[in-house]
Protein backbone atom coordinates (compact mmCIF):
# COMPACT_ATOMS: atom_id res chain seq x y z
CA UNK A 1 0.00 0.00 0.00
CA UNK A 2 1.42 2.99 -0.72
CA UNK A 3 -0.83 5.99 0.30
CA UNK A 4 0.57 9.49 0.45
CA UNK A 5 0.00 11.37 3.52
CA UNK A 6 0.88 15.04 4.48
CA UNK A 7 1.51 16.87 7.17
CA UNK A 8 -2.55 18.00 8.00
CA UNK A 9 -3.51 13.70 7.40
CA UNK A 10 -0.41 13.52 10.21
CA UNK A 11 -2.20 15.67 12.60
CA UNK A 12 -5.66 14.10 11.98
CA UNK A 13 -4.56 10.66 12.44
CA UNK A 14 -2.61 12.12 15.99
CA UNK A 15 -5.52 13.01 16.52
CA UNK A 16 -8.11 10.28 16.07
CA UNK A 17 -5.45 8.01 17.83
CA UNK A 18 -5.95 9.83 20.64
CA UNK A 19 -9.66 9.94 20.20
CA UNK A 20 -11.73 8.56 17.29
CA UNK A 21 -14.84 9.85 19.10
CA UNK A 22 -14.56 13.20 18.13
CA UNK A 23 -17.00 15.42 16.25
CA UNK A 24 -15.55 16.48 12.72
CA UNK A 25 -16.54 19.79 14.19
CA UNK A 26 -13.49 19.38 17.04
CA UNK A 27 -11.05 17.74 14.57
CA UNK A 28 -11.25 20.41 12.04
CA UNK A 29 -10.47 22.72 14.90
CA UNK A 30 -7.47 21.04 16.38
CA UNK A 31 -5.96 20.21 13.23
CA UNK A 32 -6.48 24.09 11.98
CA UNK A 33 -9.50 22.98 9.04
CA UNK A 34 -12.87 23.20 7.29
CA UNK A 35 -15.56 21.85 8.77
CA UNK A 36 -15.68 20.51 5.27
CA UNK A 37 -11.72 19.81 4.36
CA UNK A 38 -11.50 17.59 7.09
CA UNK A 39 -14.44 15.47 6.76
CA UNK A 40 -12.94 15.06 2.63
CA UNK A 41 -9.48 13.71 4.49
CA UNK A 42 -11.06 11.69 6.97
CA UNK A 43 -13.34 10.01 4.40
CA UNK A 44 -10.31 9.83 1.55
CA UNK A 45 -8.19 8.29 4.72
CA UNK A 46 -10.34 5.40 5.44
CA UNK A 47 -11.09 4.86 1.73
CA UNK A 48 -7.27 4.88 0.94
CA UNK A 49 -7.06 2.27 4.58
CA UNK A 50 -4.91 4.18 6.23
CA UNK A 51 -7.89 4.56 8.89
CA UNK A 52 -8.74 0.75 9.06
CA UNK A 53 -11.46 0.97 11.83
CA UNK A 54 -12.80 3.32 14.81
CA UNK A 55 -12.93 1.39 18.06
CA UNK A 56 -13.60 1.60 21.80
CA UNK A 57 -10.67 0.82 23.88
CA UNK A 58 -11.78 -0.86 26.72
CA UNK A 59 -9.87 -1.09 30.42
CA UNK A 60 -9.37 -4.78 31.21
CA UNK A 61 -9.34 -4.26 34.99
CA UNK A 62 -12.57 -2.52 34.56
CA UNK A 63 -14.15 -5.53 32.88
CA UNK A 64 -12.18 -8.41 35.09
CA UNK A 65 -9.45 -9.39 32.70
CA UNK A 66 -6.92 -8.24 35.42
CA UNK A 67 -4.03 -10.87 34.00
CA UNK A 68 -1.78 -10.39 30.77
CA UNK A 69 -0.21 -12.49 29.71
CA UNK A 70 1.99 -13.29 26.45
CA UNK A 71 2.01 -17.20 25.63
CA UNK A 72 5.25 -18.37 23.69
CA UNK A 73 4.17 -21.45 21.54
CA UNK A 74 6.93 -23.81 19.32
CA UNK A 75 5.65 -26.39 17.68
CA UNK A 76 7.47 -28.76 15.48
CA UNK A 77 4.86 -29.20 12.86
CA UNK A 78 4.49 -26.79 10.44
CA UNK A 79 2.35 -28.41 8.05
CA UNK A 80 -1.18 -27.19 6.72
CA UNK A 81 -3.15 -29.23 8.48
CA UNK A 82 -1.78 -27.93 11.52
CA UNK A 83 -1.95 -24.39 10.53
CA UNK A 84 -5.32 -24.57 9.95
CA UNK A 85 -5.81 -26.15 13.48
CA UNK A 86 -3.62 -23.34 15.01
CA UNK A 87 -5.60 -20.85 13.02
CA UNK A 88 -8.95 -22.01 13.86
CA UNK A 89 -7.94 -22.08 17.71
CA UNK A 90 -6.51 -18.72 17.82
CA UNK A 91 -9.43 -17.44 15.89
CA UNK A 92 -11.88 -18.86 17.90
CA UNK A 93 -10.45 -18.77 21.74
CA UNK A 94 -11.44 -14.95 22.58
CA UNK A 95 -9.10 -14.57 25.61
CA UNK A 96 -6.45 -14.19 22.34
CA UNK A 97 -6.17 -10.17 21.55
CA UNK A 98 -3.32 -11.08 19.68
CA UNK A 99 -1.40 -13.75 17.69
CA UNK A 100 1.78 -13.19 15.96
CA UNK A 101 4.31 -15.55 13.71
CA UNK A 102 8.10 -14.97 14.56
CA UNK A 103 11.38 -15.67 12.95
CA UNK A 104 14.14 -17.01 15.34
CA UNK A 105 13.97 -19.62 18.05
CA UNK A 106 10.13 -19.27 18.66
CA UNK A 107 7.24 -20.18 16.40
CA UNK A 108 4.40 -17.71 17.65
CA UNK A 109 3.48 -15.45 20.77
CA UNK A 110 0.39 -14.95 21.72
CA UNK A 111 -1.31 -11.64 23.66
CA UNK A 112 -3.93 -13.03 26.10
CA UNK A 113 -6.54 -11.59 28.51
CA UNK A 114 -7.91 -13.56 31.41
CA UNK A 115 -8.99 -12.60 34.80
CA UNK A 116 -6.57 -14.63 36.86
CA UNK A 117 -3.93 -17.51 36.82
CA UNK A 118 -6.74 -20.15 37.16
CA UNK A 119 -8.28 -18.55 34.40
CA UNK A 120 -5.19 -18.99 32.41
CA UNK A 121 -5.25 -22.51 33.29
CA UNK A 122 -8.17 -23.46 31.90
CA UNK A 123 -7.43 -21.35 28.47
CA UNK A 124 -3.95 -23.33 28.57
CA UNK A 125 -5.59 -26.46 28.76
CA UNK A 126 -8.51 -25.67 25.90
CA UNK A 127 -5.77 -24.53 24.15
CA UNK A 128 -3.63 -27.63 24.36
CA UNK A 129 -6.74 -29.67 23.58
CA UNK A 130 -7.15 -28.04 20.06
CA UNK A 131 -4.27 -27.97 18.71
CA UNK A 132 -0.82 -30.21 19.32
CA UNK A 133 2.09 -27.82 20.43
CA UNK A 134 5.97 -28.86 20.93
CA UNK A 135 6.26 -26.14 23.86
CA UNK A 136 4.63 -23.74 25.37
CA UNK A 137 5.29 -21.30 28.03
CA UNK A 138 3.79 -17.84 29.94
CA UNK A 139 4.84 -14.99 30.58
CA UNK A 140 2.96 -12.98 33.17
CA UNK A 141 2.39 -9.22 32.94
CA UNK A 142 3.42 -7.18 36.40
CA UNK A 143 3.32 -4.05 35.29
CA UNK A 144 2.39 -2.33 32.21
CA UNK A 145 5.08 0.45 31.44
CA UNK A 146 4.13 1.04 27.85
CA UNK A 147 0.58 -0.30 26.24
CA UNK A 148 -0.45 2.02 23.52
CA UNK A 149 -2.31 1.82 20.43
CA UNK A 150 -0.60 4.56 18.59
CA UNK A 151 1.65 4.52 15.87
CA UNK A 152 4.41 7.33 15.49
CA UNK A 153 3.33 9.26 12.74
Amino acid sequence: MDVKIDEIDRRILRALQRDASLAIDALAEIVHLSRNACWRRVKRLESDGVIAKRVALLNPEAIGLDLAVFVLVRTNRHDEEWLKLFDKAVRDLPEITGAHRMSGDLDYVLRVRVSSVGAYDQFYKRLIARVPLSDISACFVMDDIKDTTEFPL
